[in-house]
């Protein structure tokens, strides 16, 4: 191998790049001095474009239900927010009102215990409990019947009626 070569160092080959670099830039700076005039008219209508009123009112039409899509849509979001709210307000107030309702019926069944009504009358009211003399028998007469008294009707149509449900019946 011969490693005298310089050839990884040969700066002409870069000189041809930067020569035709600077040509091009010559050509570029001579180009941008160029004018292009247009007539008086063509800038007119450039300037002054008629618009078609069809598609004026159209895009305008489009816009306005743009608009109105978005508002109602946020416009819903708004009022389910609300619904929500009362509805989370209205969950809280059932459990507080479960609560106190359940701490009510606890007070009320620690009161009405057997034990706690028999200690109150006793203590309170001075009551004892019934002995077998302050009770009193009553006994009801085996006798006594109810009757339905049915009022007879000798109408013909009144009998067929009669005859017909007897057999229903």
């Amino acid at each position: 191998m011969d490693y005298n070569k310089t050839s990884a160092y040969d700066l002409s080959l870069f000189d041809t790049a930067a020569k035709d670099l600077e040509k091009t830039n010559r050509k570029k700076k001579k180009n941008t001095h160029k004018v292009v005039k247009m007539p008086q008219e063509e800038i007119h209508k450039i300037r002054f474009r008629k618009h078609n009123p069809v598609k004026v009112i159209g895009g305008t039409l489009g816009i306005i239900a743009i608009a109105v899509v978005i508002v109602t849509i946020i416009m819903g979001q708004v009022q389910l927010t609300e619904l929500n709210q009362q509805i989370i307000s209205a969950q809280n107030e059932l459990s507080n009102q479960q609560s106190v309702y359940t701490q009510n019926q606890m007070a009320v069944q620690s009161n009405l215990s057997t034990s706690g009504i028999q200690e109150y009358a006793e203590d309170k009211l001075g009551m004892t409990k019934a002995t077998n003399a302050q009770k009193e028998f009553v006994e009801l007469s085996k006798g006594d019947k109810a009757e339905i008294i049915q009022e007879s009707n000798n109408d013909f149509f009144s009998q067929i009626f009669s005859a017909i449900s007897d057999l229903w019946s």
